[in-house]
């Protein structure tokens, strides 16, 4: 992943903000948008481009484009930083590869454990029963 040319790649759009914030938020356009076309990156190999498409099918458009928003401070510049943080940090955590398992096998102590607890609870339940019947 070349992060120097994903920023290149990126395209932003102000737009009105919704909420608090009195006669500014109504003339101001606070809220950005952060477009990314997966498919057209050249800083993403093809084995990158097809995990994120696979991981973010649910996220992107029809044009496998990646939208992201923020809305959280009434300053544009920070909404920029803050929507480049978020991006990067999705793409970081959607790029990792899953470790694989190991497969592991209960010892043959915690077996026996597993077991003597099981007759223990099953003894406990026996000595509820009413012995008159």
């Amino acid at each position: 992943m070349n992060e120097a040319q994903i920023r290149r790649e990126l395209s932003f759009k102000a737009v009105r903000s919704s909420g608090a914030g009195g006669q500014h938020v109504n003339k101001t356009a606070s809220k950005v948008e952060l477009h990314f076309k997966i498919d057209a990156s050249e800083g993403l190999s093809e084995e990158e481009k097809n995990r994120l498409q696979e991981k973010l099918k649910s996220r992107l458009t029809k044009e496998q484009e990646l939208i992201l928003q923020t809305e959280e401070s009434r300053s544009q510049h920070k909404n920029k930083e803050l929507v480049v943080a978020k991006f990067f940090q999705l793409l970081k955590d959607n790029l990792r590869k899953p470790k694989r398992r190991k497969k592991t096998k209960p010892s043959k102590a915690a077996k026996l454990k597993r077991l003597k607890a099981k007759k223990q609870q099953a003894e406990k339940k026996a000595r509820r029963n009413n012995p008159l019947k």
